[in-house]
């Protein structure tokens, strides 16, 4: 068989601001297929393959990115007229009937072909990158209504050790409860003493918050002698689950973690109302931590045209949540970049967010809440 690997033009953010981001579900699946002895090429919509392909197998993401899935099932299969397309991922995952509608031949839910590529190490030859995915745990014990990760992956499953799978020198977890895992402490401990033939450790991080339920003072000195770099902790619920986050905090500052590193995962236009979020907002200010926000959108949303910094947009145009408002949404969106700035560089008494609050809106915020 003769395949090709298809990663969609997903508006994925330029520069420093692009996440770490490779199909690693994609190049799994190509070390699979060569160890059946079939010939696999990757590209990157719209390239085309080196051979005229059997089969064509396209990646998808978030829901809301569904657009550029569709054209590439749609240019794909007009170039090649005889290949099998098939679609696999998140998008295709949580809603596949509505994925059938592409024009594909099949849609794969789930892991593929029941999970036959996952022991497989990712061809990292088929891509750029200077970063390697890993995964110590797969699915996750929560079972958060805003989040469809347990929908795609509903068992839960864990390894002991992943040091056999390293090839480069910096790992980026795509766990999404790295916590959740009964050997992580045996997992961290591995990475802290690893070492490459010439020397070299590794370097971490890990792309969803940590629990904060999860974390004690040991894992946090772990996640420290394992060189991860910047942690998150996920903070989704209202403002009640202060103390919690506060702790984590003060944890990570235990085990050698400057405030200015650590970040706060925070869901906005969701069920906390807007004057709850920016309460939210402000004790991260105090305690001098970043905030890591993400806007929610519904998991079958199958569009998003919110457009940043352009003028008022309606409920027509992109989600906005019934207790929140345009205005809000933007309006947090900018507080939560101009408080990372004040913190990220020092400036006392939070004068810098309180005159850009003044531009903004005519006065600072000001909380009453514990500290």
């Amino acid at each position: 068989m003769q395949i090709l690997l298809v990663d969609p033009a997903f508006p994925l953010p330029a520069g420093r601001a692009r996440p770490a981001y490779v199909p690693v579900g994609l190049l799994r699946i190509a070390a699979h297929h060569r160890d059946q002895g079939d010939t696999v090429a990757f590209a990157r919509f719209p390239r085309l393959a080196p051979f005229d392909p059997d089969e064509v197998k396209i990646t998808s993401l978030f829901t809301y990115w569904s657009g550029p899935v569709w054209d590439a099932v749609a240019f794909y299969r007009s170039t090649y007229p005889r290949a099998q397309i098939e679609v696999g991922g998140i998008y295709a995952s949580l809603m596949p009937d509505h994925c059938r509608l592409s024009g594909c031949h099949r849609v794969e839910i789930g892991p593929y072909r029941g999970g036959a590529a996952e022991e497989c190490l990712p061809a990292y030859d088929l891509v750029r990158c200077d970063f390697q995915v890993v995964h110590a745990s797969r699915g996750c014990i929560r079972h958060c209504g805003f989040c469809g990760a347990w929908r795609v992956e509903p068992r839960v499953q864990y390894k002991e050790s992943i040091v056999r799978e390293i090839v480069k020198p910096r790992l980026v977890f795509y766990d999404n409860n790295i916590l959740a895992n009964p050997h992580i402490g045996r997992v961290f401990n591995e990475l802290a003493t690893f070492r490459f033939p010439d020397g070299r450790r590794v370097i971490c991080e890990a792309q969803c918050g940590f629990d904060t339920r999860l974390l004690t003072s040991d894992l946090a000195t772990a996640l420290k002698r394992a060189r991860f770099r910047k942690p998150r902790v996920s903070w989704d619920g209202d403002y009640s689950g202060w103390p919690d986050v506060k702790a984590a905090v003060q944890m990570l500052e235990g085990a050698g973690y400057s405030r200015k590193d650590i970040y706060v995962f925070m869901l906005y236009n969701h069920d906390v109302p807007y004057p709850e979020m920016r309460e939210k907002l402000e004790a991260c200010r105090r305690w001098g931590v970043r905030v890591s926000d993400c806007r929610y959108r519904p998991l079958d949303s199958t569009e998003d045209n919110y457009r940043p910094g352009q003028k008022p947009q309606s409920t027509d145009e992109y989600y906005i949540h019934p207790g929140w408002t345009d205005a809000q949404v933007r309006r947090f969106r900018r507080a939560v970049r101009h408080q990372n700035i004040a913190i990220m560089l020092r400036l006392p008494d939070n004068r810098y967010v309180q005159g850009c609050e003044q531009r903004l809106i005519g006065t600072p915020w000001r909380t009453g809440r514990p500290r």
